[in-house]
């Protein structure tokens, strides 16, 4: 192994142990900061030059050198594999130097690695939060869609995984899009608390160059500098807040892969998964399994790991900042990963499936779903609740006896329980009316769902 590359050494007498030195390295993860700590360096070299630190040919000279970099590392799509730095700010030192010789050296002036670091580590989460919020977007376009397509169609609500309520379908992809709606404004309170600028800390006490700080915030595109320096190089609240935000998106993501490998089952029978995103069995011919959303849910673990991880790397640290901070990288770059392609497969998902009306709309109309109405409809002929909800029991229990549903059975055996109940209880009792009454804001009435949908489609034009 050939000696790291270290932006530091000269207190030292030995070289450090390879092993350890492998150990220590960051640069095989941490590279993905190259662009946002390349447009941090040349943010700071026209600081230093304000400040009179700088002479203007040598602040143009730096900043010509980032760009030529940024110009390699695209071009060259090797241009990372044969560096042997200790993390990507040294690999960036390093090629500067190689390429503007010693000017190249006065750029880490007024800077440690600290808030250097923190600094591109913002920089390029806050751009990945944006991006993953747009997925999240086309995801609840997707919803709609899905919606839109069969939204007559109608099927049993669960509670406790038991048939409760008739419900459309398009209801139930809304449940998700509000779902969406609350996870981006949890990703876009994060994007606000990690566009702040540690640049300028230094090490832990700040610097005593006379760099304008807010300058260096505006030219980044942040909306503050950072208050304390202590504070400032050893916060990672914002990759907390990333990783919970997200690990809410993948509870809502699980939920909804768990909702529909139900439905595709024999059992259930609901939905029809196409083969774009379903696969088969090397041993069991018949089957057709759906991996893309059991691929989701499984997924969703390592991403509250990672929050755990973050947590508790972060509970006992001394201020400032301490090595352990390095692992932050790895669980965030992860979580972003993982959120997006699990964001994009249940678009994918929404567009490859069909719901089964008819075997939806059997389901919702047995099992006694429209019992709650019955109960209903006697409260509106003036019986206490509690009084219907009992008399509503005692039917149910005698249609389950006679192996009827409730619409079924007769006008005289509904007398039988309650004098209250008159011939217009079957119109009360079936399934378009039990829709039909849930007209409230937020009910599954088909007026109210279509005046939702139009809503949540409003909503996402007025974003474009």
């Amino acid at each position: 192994m050939t000696d790291v590359k270290n932006l530091w050494g000269g207190r030292f007498t030995e070289k450090p142990d390879a092993v350890f030195a492998e150990f220590n390295s960051s640069f095989k993860f941490d590279k993905r900061l190259f662009y946002a700590d390349v447009r941090a360096g040349i943010a700071h070299a026209e600081g230093l030059f304000q400040a009179g630190i700088l002479t203007r040919l040598e602040a143009e000279k730096i900043k010509n050198g980032l760009v030529t970099l940024l110009k390699r590392a695209d071009f060259d799509k090797s241009y990372f594999n044969d560096a042997n730095s200790e993390d990507v700010h040294s690999f960036i030192e390093g090629k500067l130097v190689q390429l503007i010789g010693e000017t190249g050296k006065k750029l880490h002036t007024g800077r440690s690695r600290n808030d250097q670091v923190a600094t591109a580590f913002r920089l390029w989460l806050r751009e990945e939060i944006t991006g993953i919020s747009l997925t999240a977007r086309q995801l609840q376009k997707a919803l709609i869609n899905a919606a839109e397509r069969q939204k007559e169609a109608v099927l049993p609500g669960y509670t406790h995984l038991q048939r409760a309520q008739p419900i459309l379908w398009a209801h139930w992809c809304l449940a998700y899009y509000e779902m969406l709606a609350r996870d981006r404004e949890r990703l876009d309170e994060a994007w606000r608390r990690t566009n702040v600028l540690p640049l300028g800390s230094a090490a832990l006490a700040g610097t005593s160059y006379e760099i304008d700080r807010e300058a260096v915030a505006r030219e980044l595109g942040f909306e503050g500098v950072s208050a304390n320096s202590l504070d400032a190089v050893s916060d990672r609240d914002f990759c907390v807040e990333f990783v919970g935000a997200c690990s809410l998106v993948m509870v809502h993501l699980s939920r909804f892969a768990e909702d529909l490998i139900l439905y595709a089952s024999v059992e259930f029978q609901f939905i029809e998964l196409s083969d774009a995103v379903s696969t088969g069995s090397s041993l069991m011919p018949q089957k057709k399994n759906p991996d893309a959303l059991e691929l989701i849910r499984g997924k969703a673990c390592r991403i509250f790991g990672h929050q755990t991880a973050l947590l508790t790397t972060l509970k006992g640290l001394p201020l400032a900042y301490n090595k352990d901070l390095q692992e932050d990288k790895e669980a965030v770059f992860d979580t972003v990963d993982t959120v997006k392609i699990c964001l994009q497969v249940t678009a994918i998902v929404l567009e490859n499936l069909r719901v089964n009306e008819t075997r939806t709309r059997e389901a919702a109309t047995k099992g006694y779903l429209n019992a709650t109405d019955l109960a209903d409809y006697l409260v509106h002929k003036g019986v206490p609740f509690r009084t219907a909800h009992d008399a509503v029991g005692r039917i149910v229990l005698y249609a389950i006896s006679k192996n009827s549903e409730l619409q079924d059975l007769t006008l005289e055996d509904f007398r039988n329980f309650s004098g209250e109940i008159s011939r217009d209880v079957f119109d009360a009792l079936s399934l378009e009316q039990v829709l039909a009454s849930k007209y409230q804001i937020g009910g599954t009435a088909p007026e109210r769902v279509y005046e939702a949908l139009e809503s949540a489609r409003r909503d996402l034009e007025i974003e474009e």
